[in-house]
């Protein structure tokens, strides 16, 4: 592969990183608009519970996430195996919890790993998730998590994103 062809394929490679990295942050931060730019509206989602197109998939998941008052996706590092200018098979494992407090004024929840299995296309000029498989490998409860008011031996800040439009957010 000459150096050209080799720039392109880093070029097309942090593309699809950035466009999961923005799925994690839009969907922590409520941004429908920003989690609909990571999905072609005709993507094929299969997330077992929901099988369908990427449009009809983004009011579910939104509606999920907007469920709990925090929220926290984590991906690695995705393996990318380009096959053609503008095709991919991506592949990442994820982190994700989602805290809410319960009706007895305690805060839990759960942390869930899995894995993306992806297949990305570049359509004039823009790599998006084409087709999405989700696999959950584990679960962990999350049981005595903190309250919205920061601990004051150890005060750090408590963040509770329960609508779009927080004042912290900064479209990347």
């Amino acid at each position: 592969m000459n150096m050209d062809a080799q720039l392109q394929a880093l070029l097309d490679k942090q593309a699809i990183a950035e466009v999961l990295q923005r799925y994690s942050r839009t969907l922590d931060w409520l941004d429908d608009e920003g989690q609909a730019g990571c999905f072609w509206p005709d993507a094929h989602i299969d997330y077992g519970f929901f099988t369908g197109s990427a449009a009809d998939f983004l009011p579910v998941v939104m509606q999920i996430e907007r469920a709990s008052q925090r929220r926290w996706h984590f991906l690695s590092t995705p393996s990318i195996a380009l096959h053609s200018s503008d095709r991919a098979s991506v592949e990442c494992y994820g982190f994700a919890t989602g805290i809410r407090e319960q009706d007895d004024g305690t805060w839990s929840g759960g942390l869930y790993g899995g894995r993306y299995l992806d297949e990305f296309e570049k359509r004039d000029g823009e790599w998006r998730i084409a087709s999405r498989r989700y696999i959950m490998d584990w679960k962990l409860p999350l049981e005595d998590q903190p309250g919205n008011e920061p601990n004051p031996d150890f005060p750090l800040p408590v963040l509770q994103i329960i609508a779009s439009g927080h004042p912290d957010y900064r479209v990347m």
